[in-house]
């Protein structure tokens, strides 16, 4: 009996193998094309293993190794020629492949090398990189839980954990391509909020809108007021203080004047660490200030929201809570990878879904066999969406909050240093005292030390900051960036953010700069 039973098992599994087993078959042609599969690429699997391995010994492996460059400056034209840009009607050879990514890894900027200080973003996190590869593997797309449903609902974890971090019980959100999109969506929101008729009927019908933001605001207010159709001349920049902070009574009497001429006020957007300086503005007195004109409160959060993590630094924005929405970047301070930005509403009466939904019937049906209340792209401008949200879970995950505080932390740390150390050498100015990682100063040159500060000095002074960002990138030591600022001339901006940065990098910053500028 057993053998019977050995003999029909092993019959069965033999069925089984033959039906798993890819048998010839007589090639059906349509349009002369084979339509037989499948069609596996031996070639190109092997070409993405030589890919992932190289990326691992020239990007990963040296992001801490500040014998390499951060860049190998080559002007447009000469890396236009170095680069083969051109796409032939033909293939090519997995050897010339393999060359093409090498030269994209050596001439590409290291934005992961400790010395990169350009932006508001810098570092390598390897448990974002890690959630990136799986998902640039996997593809997906996060309108509906039925073709994403893990990062859907990785997403709702994460929002859920900043809306804590904020100070508010309960809210909505959603990821969005960068913060200008998150604060143009809050500012598309406000104006729905108090005009929803403009969702269907359009522009034609509302009275003159007028928005209010810091002189010190980031560009992308006036692109979104641009963009939405409320105009730039209708973003009413309100004056800072000397730290460049909105002056709570400048922002009274700005909505006085908008009010006199006939406009109507609707959103106030206050900042919380701004693009150059690194300002937080007095959120407590101008919540205080929207409260008794009923108008929406946004915070651009996008750069100090991270602070948020900090028990030691979250006083920064002391009275978010108090914010209608919230732009938040981690991808910034907490380097979750470009990007990851939020947007952060108050508002728990589906607002966002009633403004951005447009009820495509082929993707968001609502006799769906599972709770649609999960099919969250509606809520989004966009359709296709990146799971950005799982990059920051899982280096939250890996890290824990007290692991992102850590950073945070850090990160402050090391500016109060390099500040102490501006300050103990010649030549060097800052321009005020920081209260976040932006670190601004000057270089001066021995040539101008001696000089007094009137026009000519300002003058000679901008021309050292551009000359010098030459020098560091053409050597490809460092990467800093610079600008004039309000009637300030060429200075420095540095920006701590990454904890690959050390006490060693702070004074080479120094001593680099004083080397590529003494004899100017």
């Amino acid at each position: 009996m057993s053998h019977a039973c050995d003999c029909q098992s092993a019959s069965q599994g033999d069925t089984v193998q033959k039906e798993m087993t890819p048998s010839k078959k007589i090639p059906v042609l349509v349009d002369g094309v084979v339509l037989n599969g499948p069609q596996t690429d031996v070639k190109a699997e092997k070409f993405v293993e030589e890919v992932c391995r190289l990326v691992m010994e020239e990007v990963v492996l040296k992001a801490t190794d500040v014998n390499v460059k951060v860049c190998e400056w080559q002007p447009p034209e000469q890396l236009r020629q170095l680069l083969d840009l051109e796409m032939r009607d033909t293939g090519e050879s997995q050897d010339k492949l393999l060359k093409i990514c090498q030269d994209v890894i050596h001439f590409s900027v290291k934005t992961n090398h400790p010395r990169f200080f350009n932006q508001l973003y810098a570092g390598l996190d390897y448990y974002s990189l890690a959630a990136r590869i799986l998902t640039e593997a996997l593809n997906p797309s996060i309108y509906t839980y039925e073709v994403s449903p893990v990062f859907l609902l990785v997403e709702e974890a994460v929002l859920k954990k900043m809306i804590e971090c904020v100070g508010w019980k309960e809210g909505d959100g959603i990821f969005n391509p960068g913060g200008s999109v998150s604060n143009m969506c809050a500012m598309n929101l406000a104006r729905y909020r108090y005009y929803p008729d403009v969702k269907e009927k359009g522009l034609s019908g509302l009275p003159r809108l007028i928005l209010f933001t810091s002189a010190e605001c980031h560009y992308s207010m006036k692109k979104a007021a641009s963009f939405l159709g409320i105009g730039t001349q209708n973003v009413y920049f309100v004056e800072t203080d000397g730290r460049g902070k909105m002056i709570p009574e400048e922002l009274e009497r700005r909505i006085g004047q908008a009010r006199q001429e006939g406009a109507v006020p609707f959103l106030v957007c206050a900042t919380s660490g701004t693009t150059v300086l690194g300002a937080f503005d007095p959120l407590d007195e101008i919540a205080e200030v929207c409260e008794r004109h009923g108008l929406w409160l946004h915070v651009d959060a996008s750069w100090g929201g991270s602070a948020l993590v900090s028990r030691k630094h979250r006083q920064l924005l002391h009275g978010i809570h108090r914010a209608d929405s919230v732009a938040w970047n981690p991808h910034k301070m907490l380097m979750a990878g470009i990007q990851c930005s939020a947007l952060l509403v108050k508002d728990k009466t589906d607002l966002l879904k009633k403004c951005y939904s447009a009820k495509a019937t082929y993707l968001f049906q609502q006799d769906k066999f599972y709770d649609v209340s999960y099919d969250t792209g509606d809520k989004s401008i966009q359709c296709s969406r990146r799971p950005d949200a799982f990059k920051f879970w899982m280096t939250w995950k890996a890290l824990g909050t007290l692991g992102l505080e850590e950073r945070v932390n850090r990160a402050l740390a090391l500016s109060r240093y390099l500040v102490d150390e501006i300050k103990k050498r010649e030549g060097f100015k800052l321009l005020m005292e920081p209260e976040y990682t932006n670190i601004c100063f000057w270089y001066i040159p021995p040539s101008l030390r001696e000089m007094e500060e009137g026009p000519e000095f300002w003058k000679k002074l901008s021309l050292v900051a551009p000359a010098i960002k030459e020098k560091m990138m053409k050597k490809g030591s460092l990467m800093l960036g610079y600008q004039p600022h309000r009637g300030k001339v060429n200075f420095f901006r540095q920006v701590v953010i990454s904890p690959q940065v050390s006490r060693e990098d702070m004074d080479f910053l120094l001593d680099e700069i004083d080397s590529l500028g003494r004899d100017m």
